[in-house]
């Protein structure tokens, strides 16, 4: 498949993305420095970790990090969570949204205190529910409102296409979809053929997400879905040059460069203590690209400070 197919321009809405290639919201991961870094390298969308609307509607003070951009960083979405339509509603009437290109709705988290509060992946019991929820959150935002979907809640009982239409119904702008079931996690494979189905049955662009490490991960999912964009997550981290590997793009490496930006972009948001605590299972990660990622992973365990995050960076990369 050729590059120029797999590269071609992707809308979301009215917002035009300059590639198909999608960094995915990982709760602790997709902070405002790292998803600098996924853009810079080329990704078309970054999206934020997730954000619960009960605590901006609380003026929760924890939120406003995970709601920072930086400059360099758009397109961007965020990443919302919750199961009431109307706590949905008034989040999104925050200001703090403005910034924000696009707004999507978690319906595929599937941590235990997420779906137990019936929020995340919890939501695909009820199409009804999903339905009025980007209902509500379209009618506030006024601006392309997007979902996460997995293949379904309950075990080998697929409903995603019921769930996908459902969304479409309420007003999305495109649909994600992770084809593991919510037992499953990250483990096993991805069912990409569950992707299929979703595309045939709506006229929105589909996002396919899961098991996608390589540009050849991409022509076979493309091959196999006929999906609109590709969302990368776990295979992106510590690597957010996948993003110009995958679309064919020259790009100049240097590792601890981006680590120091990232570090740099992180201090602007939280304090020094945090973003230490914050970088160290970062760098846990960008050391898998290194010949000795057990002694950065030994040594990153014990920072305690910015000062000593720093002395690591500089000893191992």
């Amino acid at each position: 498949m050729q590059s120029a197919e797999l590269n071609r321009l992707m809308k979301i809405g009215a917002v035009q993305l300059k590639n198909p290639y999608i960094f995915a919201p990982i709760a602790g991961y997709s902070d405002v420095g790292f998803r600098a870094l996924c853009a810079r390298y080329g990704a078309g969308l970054t999206v934020t970790e997730m954000v619960s609307a009960k605590a901006v509607n609380f003026g929760n003070k924890n939120c406003r990090p995970l709601l920072a951009v930086a400059g360099d960083a758009a397109p961007a979405a965020v990443q919302l969570f919750g199961s009431d339509p109307e706590d949905i509603y008034k989040a999104l009437l925050n200001p703090l949204f403005e910034k924000f290109d696009i707004i999507d709705i978690n319906m595929g988290c599937p941590v235990r205190k997420v779906v137990s509060n019936g929020e995340g992946c919890a939501l695909m019991k009820s199409p009804a529910l999903i339905e009025e929820i980007i209902g509500a959150a379209t009618l506030a935002a006024k601006r392309p409102v997007t979902c996460k979907l997995r293949a379904g809640y309950y075990a080998d009982k697929p409903n995603v296409v019921e769930c996908a239409a459902a969304a479409e119904r309420g007003g999305a702008s495109a649909v994600a979809v992770h084809p593991r079931f919510r037992e499953q996690y990250y483990s096993g494979a991805a069912d990409m053929d569950l992707v299929a189905e979703v595309k045939r049955a709506v006229k929105i662009p589909v996002i396919a997400n899961g098991d996608i490490k390589s540009k050849a991960d991409v022509e076979r999912v493309k091959e196999q879905t006929g999906c609109d964009g590709f969302m990368i997550g776990r295979a992106a981290l510590g690597r957010p040059w996948i993003f110009s590997e995958i679309a064919g793009k020259t790009y100049v490496l240097d590792i601890k460069s981006d680590i120091l930006r990232h570090i740099e972009i992180l201090k602007t948001v939280y304090p020094d203590r945090v973003v230490a605590n914050n970088m160290k299972t970062h760098l846990c990660y960008y050391a898998k690209n290194l010949s000795n990622p057990k002694a950065v992973r030994a040594a990153a365990t014990s920072v305690k400070s910015l000062e000593q995050l720093i002395a690591v960076v500089d000893q191992f990369f």
